[in-house]
């Protein structure tokens, strides 16, 4: 059964024993809680510590009062759980792995993890129609690797980074878009084959979205979504890139970039930065920041300072939604779109 021989294989990447304590903080109703967490207890023997509404205490907790060895969760939740004002209460120490996913995981925060929570976090790269990874990270994989890629991709299964607008594979090096086929891809969307078309290409292969790179030793770096993609005035830039680069500003806890209208360039750099509690930052500290370190083209046009972003249930960050966000506050502060 194809389905025994994926859970034997992937859970090569993080494995697991009957001795094994998994934290789920991570919804049900999402392939991350009911793919890569209970369908790893049921067929591991291990035990699940739900927690069936994400509060950072209550995880920070339960990680405590039940020695778990193992967490899940989004980067958002791990922010959250690592800035909570009681965290050091807490003995994390019986935590070894974890998984890191749902959205782009930035490398600091990566880095965080392993130290203050003492576990070698991995991270697993795909989406539901694939079952739902494509790749990961081995929790024997060096540090550097588990941080800055997602690793490579499942046996028996293919992954290709192809050129979105050529349709061919792209060499080593060269960023494309993220495909995936094997017997972990959906056979196609219920009753609607228009759909299943626009994502399964004629040779199998379906298409993340997501554009990658693949490097010398076969693992995958995530650089961001097509459709995020920031075009100004003819240059091409990836809000990846910048958000991995303000993340290193002190005091910012989490940001996120997105396109904002421009009548001169197309579109603009604006950053979404929500800062650690006392912070005080002004616009012109995370510019001078910028200054001389990344393209001028890229440092931020505009910046917000922003309680929270928008989140989907499954605390994903609604970036699409972040424009709109941008444009209102634009509005609101008497910023005139330029």
């Amino acid at each position: 059964f194809p389905g025994q021989i994926f859970w034997s294989l992937f859970f090569t990447a993080c494995p697991f024993t009957a001795d094994d304590k998994l934290c789920v903080c991570v919804p049900l109703f999402h392939c991350f809680g009911v793919v890569l967490a209970t369908m790893n207890c049921l067929t591991h023997g291990c035990t699940e510590v739900m927690v069936e509404r994400f509060n950072p205490l209550v995880v920070l907790a339960s990680i405590h009062k039940e020695r778990c060895t193992a967490l899940y969760g989004v980067p958002t939740m791990f922010i959250a759980e690592l800035n909570h004002p009681m965290f050091d209460m807490f003995d994390m120490s019986s935590l070894r792995t974890g998984i890191m996913a749902g959205s782009l995981c930035p490398v600091e925060l990566m880095k965080q993890v392993e130290e203050k929570m003492y576990m070698k976090v991995t991270s697993v790269y795909g989406l539901t129609e694939a079952a739902p990874g494509m790749t990961a990270t081995r929790i024997d994989d060096p540090f550097d690797v588990r941080c800055n890629t997602v690793g490579h991709d499942f046996e028996h299964t293919e992954v290709k980074v192809i050129d979105p607008e050529t349709g061919e594979e792209c060499p080593v090096g060269v960023q494309g878009e993220m495909c995936n086929r094997g017997y972990n891809t959906m056979k196609g969307y219920y009753k609607n084959p228009e759909a299943t078309a626009e994502v399964i290409d004629k040779n199998g292969f379906l298409h993340s979205g997501d554009l990658g790179v693949k490097d010398e030793d076969g693992n995958y770096r995530i650089t961001g979504r097509i459709k995020d993609m920031i075009i100004r005035g003819g240059e091409n830039i990836y809000p990846r890139e910048i958000e991995e680069f303000l993340y290193q500003l002190e005091g910012v806890k989490d940001v996120q970039v997105a396109g904002i209208p421009s009548k001169k360039y197309g579109e603009a750099v604006g950053a979404f930065i929500i800062l650690h509690e006392g912070v005080d930052m002004h616009e012109s500290d995370v510019r001078d920041f910028c200054i001389g370190k990344i393209s001028r083209y890229k440092i931020p046009k505009y910046i917000f300072f922003i309680e929270e972003f928008p989140m989907t249930g499954s605390g994903k960050i609604q970036k699409f939604k972040l424009k709109d966000l941008g444009l209102q506050l634009c509005k609101k502060q008497g910023i005139e779109i330029v």
